[in-house]
């Protein structure tokens, strides 16, 4: 049976609901007294892991969830990711002491909405739950900068991989491949070649290695567009 609340937006002068998931509770507790100061956010729950949080979740319907990273029976990655696909209105802000590149990129993987370290004022974190309510990203500086300098380096990956050469096929690969583009079986140019028709299938599977392709089609498709050879 469909949650109403599910089904019901926010509206603007409502509050924003929040869920908090920690595995240690002190924390848990002095986040809630904190956030009970602030007359537009609402703590309607807590968990101690992400099993917890995942049934929490579906049962309260929150805006927010204060999402810890590492915990017992499941961590908040694997919690986030089922989250969001149960509940894709539900922000989900990361809250933690981790600050490692790869689970930060597993957290945005998963759908977080934010990343911030435990190191900022716990005052600071109603601003970021207003924040992320209103579908603003937010990640801690030292990890922002983490994110960044992978960005580079996926771009100059791929910048690399553009340049990579065309790969080189021996004299014989180019005339099996010509053959091959003529509609010859390897009988045929087993024949033609006078060679037999394990080496014949053997220059095929090397030709498709060595250009990544699945089929003797495929093989001559990119051979006619990168120039390797003309059909007459």
């Amino acid at each position: 049976m469909a949650d109403d609340r599910q089904a019901r937006p926010r509206g603007a002068g409502d509050a924003i609901r929040v869920l908090i998931v920690d595995d240690h509770a002190l924390f848990r507790r002095g986040l809630e007294m904190v956030l009970e100061q602030e007359d537009d956010v609402e703590v309607v729950g807590e968990a101690g892991d992400g099993a917890e949080a995942i049934e929490k979740a579906q049962e309260l319907m929150p805006d927010v969830v204060l999402m810890d990273v590492r915990m017992p029976r499941r961590s908040g990655i694997e919690a986030t990711q089922t989250i969001k696909d149960l509940i894709p209105h539900a922000k989900i802000l990361m809250l933690t002491i981790s600050d490692e590149e790869a689970d930060l990129y597993d957290a945005i993987k998963a759908g977080a909405n934010g990343y911030l370290l435990k190191e900022i004022s716990i005052e600071e974190v109603a601003n970021a739950i207003r924040s992320v309510a209103q579908g603003q990203s937010l990640i801690s500086p030292s990890m922002a900068s983490k994110l960044l300098n992978e960005f580079a380096t996926m771009v100059k990956r791929a910048d690399e991989k553009q340049q990579v050469p065309t790969p080189r096929l021996t004299e014989r690969e180019m005339e099996v491949l010509k053959l091959v583009a003529k509609g010859h079986n390897n009988r045929d140019i087993a024949k033609e070649l006078y060679i037999s028709e394990n080496t014949v299938k053997n220059h095929i599977r090397n030709i498709l290695e060595k250009l990544h392709l699945h089929s003797r089609m495929e093989a001559v498709v990119y051979a006619v567009r990168e120039k390797l050879l003309e059909i007459k």
